[in-house]
């Protein structure tokens, strides 16, 4: 349940997670944005965007034509030191931004890791750790 609250402690909704309500994980945010390949069965590698913040749930990738929500793929992401490994995983597009003028956050996607190594994803947890900060 959301709540309204302080204005220290709002989100850009203007609410705020209940004590109860499950907290996001926390995300990277990628100083040097991360060249994701599709990686789809039987086809060749083809450019599909850079992803500009991760977790080990997912991440944004910027697009200038972002696909649709629902849609699936499998990504062939770079994951840079310390975690330093290549990594495929089925993903799919949970919201997209359309261009809009004056928005600084510009045009892209949000994917969900569908099958991501748990290794993976515990490697991705130990990189991101204290360094980050959370996004609502």
């Amino acid at each position: 349940m959301l709540s309204r609250t302080s204005e220290s402690t709002k989100t850009s909704t203007g609410l705020v997670p209940s004590e109860n309500a499950p907290q996001p994980p926390p995300r990277k945010e990628l100083e040097h944005p991360l060249l994701v390949l599709n990686a789809g069965p039987g086809q060749r590698r083809t450019f599909f965007g850079y992803a500009t913040n991760i977790s080990a749930a997912g991440m944004r990738i910027d697009a200038t034509s972002p696909r649709e929500p629902g849609t699936r793929y499998r990504l062939e992401i770079p994951l840079p030191a310390p975690v330093g490994t290549v990594t495929q995983c089925e993903c799919e597009v949970v919201w997209k931004r359309e261009y809009s003028k004056g928005d600084p956050k510009g045009p892209g996607m949000g994917l969900k890791f569908l099958d991501l190594p748990e290794e993976v994803s515990e490697a991705l947890n130990a990189w991101i750790g204290a360094t980050s900060r959370w996004h609502v």
